[in-house]
């Protein structure tokens, strides 16, 4: 069960969606106060939990459809950073910077192609342009167009 949990969680941008997660909850969280408070603050309080659902749905997103992560990380670097105008300083500034940490790691990261049967790369071997290094010899020449 370990095994299989790992082999998920590497396969997709986890730990970046894990912050956009934790992100939006936490610039949800605050408007979200005793219905006196929220009474007084009006419709200020609104777009504080849509980003934040924005948020949390771009961190599933690149959860369970990793293929969007470039659009799931972009969506949440811009819905962090309007959070710091539109809603309470985006979260304190904690909900701001951990969603534009997360929307950037979910956009930096890529899935590893998997090692064809049979052969494995040198640890610390680099290939360029998509090659695979060969055992026991160096990375063959990319193909030119």
């Amino acid at each position: 069960m370990l095994l299989t949990w790992r082999r998920w969680r590497t396969g997709r941008p986890f730990w970046g969606g894990l912050a956009a997660v934790l992100a939006g909850a936490e610039i949800c969280a605050i408007p979200l106060a005793p219905l006196k408070i929220m009474l007084q603050q009006g419709i200020a309080g609104i777009p504080s939990v849509l980003m934040g659902l924005v948020m949390i749905a771009m961190g599933l997103s690149a959860w369970f459809a990793p293929h969007y992560r470039g659009l799931a990380g972009v969506l949440t670097v811009l819905c962090a950073a309007a959070a710091l105008v539109m809603s309470n300083l985006g979260g304190f500034l904690i909900g701001t910077v951990i969603g534009i940490l997360g929307g950037s790691m979910i956009f930096a990261w890529q899935p590893v192609a998997p090692a064809e049967p049979g052969t494995s790369a040198a640890p610390g071997a680099v290939a360029e342009f998509g090659a695979v290094a060969e055992p026991g010899g160096s990375a063959p020449a990319p193909s030119e167009p």
